[in-house]
């Protein structure tokens, strides 16, 4: 079947995380993507590692390069500026995630290419956006920090934590697909290409959702909670007999069913937890009350009473516990793709979106 972006061109300037993981779902979606890496070294995360493959191979490159093909330019020779270059101006899209006024100097910026290819989609992906921010190194971790984020990540104001995956790249990365996938419509139209410009502060400010609209819209400065949430009670881990999951309910309905699951109907009649906005007043002793009971037995038999009472709940998972629960509710959630440059298929995961006429594809590894 036809992939949505089949005949689509990506030049792709980009490395890392953000970049790489927007062009490699584009890639999933049918475009035809051109990944343009340094002679020798490459992508930064070639040597990320380890931990690395049985090939030797670091599995950071693998998780966001697959469905590219790569070419090495050196874009300080004349040589190398003009391939890219021409590669430029036959793509239908072009991204990059240079520091900005780099892709000027190669002679390879979007004012530079706009006149002889009106129709291309040029998106920048910076750190701080091109003006004064320009300067300011916009690696992930940094914009978590300077960004909020880890305010209110971690256990207590003096632990600080950043998130155990870089979500500001991939949110970024997103952004700039969405933007991507905005002007090819655009251009479809009126067939004019235009440039679009994401930055990590910006994309983690909107992905801060309820915690930055309560900063602009009440003057409310979130702080940091560990896992519970700041307008929902009991919405957070909770210890049983075994190990830690996690409760949400959401709504007065679900918080009787718990304690109807709990066998303690006192509790849903107590003054103090008659309301949402009761329990999170009284969040403290609710987390006692709920937790003298949890702890008395294991948590597979109340996740499945919880479960059956249509309570939001669930354990505190590995990486490979959660691969697991994906792959026995059958969302296929890894994929092979045949590689003659390894001693086995690479394996990925898959594609999170399911298109019923347009599915994705992975045809190609990630490239050697």
């Amino acid at each position: 079947m036809a992939g949505a972006l089949d005949g689509v061109v990506v030049a792709d300037f980009t490395r890392i995380l953000a970049g790489p993981y927007c062009t490699m779902l584009l890639g999933d979606l049918g475009a035809e993507v051109i990944k343009v890496e340094r002679p020798g070294t490459g992508d930064d995360t070639r040597t990320w590692g380890p931990p690395f493959d049985r090939d030797g191979r670091a599995t950071y490159f693998d998780s966001v390069n697959r469905n590219k093909s790569s070419v090495a330019w050196d874009l300080g020779s004349a040589e190398g500026r003009a391939a890219a270059r021409q590669l430029a101006l036959r793509a239908d899209v072009m991204i990059e995630n240079f520091p900005a006024g780099s892709m000027d100097r190669f002679g390879l910026g979007y004012d530079q290419l706009a006149d002889a290819a009106p129709g291309l989609v040029y998106c920048s992906i910076t750190g701080f956006g091109d003006g004064a921010g320009a300067g300011l190194p916009g690696y992930d971790p940094v914009v978590q920090a300077v960004g909020g984020l880890m305010s209110i990540t971690g256990p207590d104001p003096e632990h600080p934590s950043k998130t155990g995956v870089a979500v500001v790249d991939v949110i970024a990365g997103l952004h700039a697909a969405m933007g991507i996938l905005a002007a090819l419509r655009h251009r479809d139209r009126t067939g004019a290409g235009q440039r679009l410009q994401v930055n990590l502060l910006n994309s983690l400010l909107s992905g801060l959702v309820n915690q930055a609209q309560a900063y602009v819209g009440a003057d409310v400065v979130a702080r940091m909670r560990g896992n519970e949430h700041p307008s929902i009670a009991p919405f957070e881990t909770f210890a049983t007999g075994d190990r830690q999951i996690m409760i949400c309910a959401g709504n007065d309905r679900q918080f009787t069913a718990l304690c109807q699951v709990l066998g303690d109907a006192v509790l849903a009649e107590d003054d103090r937890f008659r309301t949402n906005a009761d329990r999170v007043a009284h969040r403290p002793s609710l987390v006692a009350a709920v937790t003298a009971h949890l702890v008395t037995r294991p948590a597979a038999e109340w996740l499945a009473e919880l479960a059956d009472a249509g309570v939001p709940a669930g354990p505190v998972n590995s990486i490979a516990e959660a691969v697991t629960l994906a792959t026995d509710l059958g969302l296929a959630p890894v994929v092979e793709i045949a590689d003659p440059s390894r001693s086995e298929p690479s394996r990925t995961i898959a594609h999170p979106v399911r298109y019923s006429a347009t599915p994705a594809r992975y045809e190609l590894p990630p490239p050697a």
